[in-house]
């Protein structure tokens, strides 16, 4: 495999990364949070791995003075939103969210000046600023329940997934006026190539992320959120599966279900488009880093952090 070393991060490195971490995270009373779609490094020198929702959690209830936070930008916001006086630290800034991206602040502001009488729900994979422009946050795991809970006469806009929005109005009933973003992972999962599993390995049940495409999720027995995804592998009593979602999930599934085969979802094309660009860019040797030099540090405007601060709250409310 070839091995771009002027892509790696200068400074001198110690031999043993993992001890090197741990001593830091001593000294600094740190915590490490890592998503699922993490390296499998990183995975497992964390303190806690989950989901945004268990992340959004984690982050609120730490009680340590540092969060590493392994994942993208939005994720490190959301920690630093809701921990104004801790330092966050984020092992790569570029390590951004093309779904996020897809919503622009004035843009979304626009969108929601021509529909003033709807509430806003906006998925957790957005900006601080549209946070800040929102009434409730949800995840992957709680859009249905927070949508569930809202008044029948209330007018709704969700943002920024599409696909999400598409799957909640399926599983609620519920009309909302959707922004169009997507996550370039989740849209490269070809149905066709599922189907072709599927009829090479036909004990396997093909199991999908929410932000996955219509085409995709009708050939899944089960849709969920990454924590949701991962629980069910474990629970049932199916032996192998087709994972349409970022395989960096298959770390822990694999760890949590030794004998159980996992398949990633291939892309339409023939590259490892089903990985996530931007989670990628955090290291090991990124993250040690980091925290060593306390930086990249996340911060924002305590006007955009207090308004961001109080959709968070009330799905934190409304997740219970």
């Amino acid at each position: 495999m070839f091995t771009n070393t002027l892509a790696r991060p200068q400074g001198t490195l110690p031999l043993d990364l993992f001890a090197a971490i741990e001593e830091l995270k001593t000294e600094l009373n740190a915590v490490i949070l890592a998503h699922y779609y993490q390296d499998p490094d990183i995975q497992d020198i964390a303190d806690f791995i989950g989901d945004s929702l268990q992340l959004a959690k984690a982050a609120a209830q730490t009680n340590a003075d540092v969060i590493v936070f392994a994942g993208v930008h939005f994720m490190a916001e959301t920690a630093k939103i809701l921990n104004p006086n801790k330092l966050v630290l984020l092992p790569d800034l570029n390590a951004g969210c093309s779904l996020a991206d897809s919503c622009l602040p004035q843009e979304f502001a626009e969108f929601k000046d021509a529909h003033p009488n709807h509430l806003v729900i906006s998925y957790i994979n957005c900006s601080a600023e549209i946070k800040a422009m929102s009434d409730i946050i949800c995840t992957s795991s709680n859009a249905v329940k927070i949508v569930q809970q809202i008044p029948e006469e209330s007018e709704i806009i969700f943002a920024p997934d599409r696909n999400l929005g598409r799957y909640v109005i399926e599983q609620t009933g519920r009309e909302m006026l959707l922004w169009q973003g997507s996550c370039i992972v989740h849209e490269t999962f070809s149905e066709k190539k599922i189907v072709q599993l599927k009829t090479i390995h036909p004990e396997a049940e093909a199991i999908a992320h929410p932000e996955c495409e219509t085409s995709v999720l009708r050939h899944a027995s089960f849709i969920g959120s990454t924590a949701a995804l991962l629980n069910y592998c474990q629970n049932s009593h199916t032996q192998e599966f087709i994972v349409a979602t970022e395989p960096g999930i298959i770390h822990q599934m694999q760890k949590l279900a030794p004998e159980k085969h996992f398949i990633p979802a291939p892309p339409q094309n023939n590259c490892n488009c089903n990985e996530c660009p931007f989670m990628r860019l955090n290291t090991l040797e990124k993250l040690y880093l980091a925290m060593k030099n306390r930086t990249p540090e996340i911060t924002m405007s305590e006007e955009i952090r207090l308004a961001a601060l109080r959709p968070m709250q009330r799905m934190l409310e409304m997740s219970i």
